[in-house]
């Protein structure tokens, strides 16, 4: 399938916002970004609002009316398969992942699963589902203390922008982590914490063939990232992003070649970005997660690291509607 827009008709392009999940605000804020960068003379945008309780601003059919389909959707209902799920139902060609990709990017016990299967470094860790903590709490803190020691993170293993992230350095504050992370998921992930981490990150493009962004790094204010360091924090409180990130240029290559096979290890089409955390003391690199719909806000990674690489804003959105069009194109024999 090739681009339907010619030189007398605009590309209908849909841009799908808001949603169910705890990154409701922050789809927003990237929804208008792009929409904004998207070049009016090659597309006519229509945004299309997803509320808090899922009622969408369109019937669901009129989907079909569009060239192609942006989900700016971030975490579960929208990140996760399911939306990428109805749009290849409908046959609409859209922005991103696929179903398989997405569920994988969104999960991240499944992720490190598949990364662990290809012998790719993660942060140790343990997992606790909702039966289990609810029966026998004491025998998962035990295995948690025993396995990871202290200090960890705790996460819900399906969310993004750090909700629902708390870091524990006592024993008797692991419930009330752990709990606050049951309130966004049915399953959760303890992490052992890397001593000293340095946050580093690349953005990656491409269906088939793949290129990777500079590698940029975070240094919040904050004691980790957490959602207000990514989204409420300004002027002297705001997070430092540092791009390009001041490491050895052979370290940098490592960390693009890595970042391209998580993508294509996690069936990550279109675009993607991958965190890594850097021991501070051994220097020793851990894949963190894979992010299938980054943020696209003025202050998102994603776009600043490919703008660092000499793609600016728009340029970037034309190629990923492009890459849309390529991956709702069957392979030619």
């Amino acid at each position: 399938m090739t681009a339907p827009g010619t030189a007398t008709r605009r590309q209908r392009i849909a841009v799908l916002y808001g949603g169910k999940s705890g990154e409701h605000d922050v789809s927003i804020m990237s929804a208008s970004s792009v929409m904004e960068q998207l070049d009016d003379t090659k597309y006519e945008v229509t945004p299309v609002f997803i509320s808090r309780a899922g009622a969408w601003a369109i019937p669901l059919d009129q989907l079909k009316t569009f060239d192609c389909v942006f989900p700016l959707l971030h975490g579960p209902n929208g990140e996760d398969g399911s939306v990428q799920g109805l749009l290849t139902a409908l046959g609409v060609p859209f922005v991103g992942a696929g179903v398989a990709g997405s569920a994988v990017g969104m999960d991240k016990v499944i992720f490190k699963d598949v990364m662990r299967a290809h012998d790719l470094p993660c942060v140790r860790h343990v997992v606790v589902r909702a039966a289990e903590w609810k029966t026998t709490p004491n025998t998962v803190t035990a295995r948690v203390l025993d396995k990871l020691g202290l200090p960890v993170f705790v996460k819900p293993a399906n969310m993004g922008s750090s909700v629902g992230i708390t870091k524990v350095s006592s024993a008797d504050d692991l419930a009330a982590a752990v709990a606050e992370a049951f309130r966004w998921d049915h399953k959760v992930l303890v992490e052992w914490a890397v001593p000293n981490a340095r946050e580093l990150e690349v953005s990656v493009l491409g269906n088939d063939e793949k290129i990777a962004s500079a590698v940029g790094e975070i240094k919040p204010k904050r004691e980790f990232y957490t959602y207000a360091a990514k989204y409420l924090d300004k002027g002297a409180e705001a997070s430092e992003l540092i791009i390009p990130a001041p490491i050895p240029d052979a370290l940098v290559v490592l960390i693009q070649e890595t970042a391209i096979e998580v993508a294509i290890l996690a069936e990550a089409r279109g675009m993607a970005r991958v965190d890594l955390l850097m021991n501070g003391a051994t220097g020793e690199i851990y894949i963190n997660e894979i992010n299938t719909i980054p943020g696209f806000t003025e202050i998102s990674m994603y776009p600043k690291l490919f703008a660092a690489s000499g793609l600016a804003y728009p340029s970037l959105l034309d190629k990923l509607i492009e890459l849309a069009y390529e991956s709702a194109t069957p392979p030619q024999n």
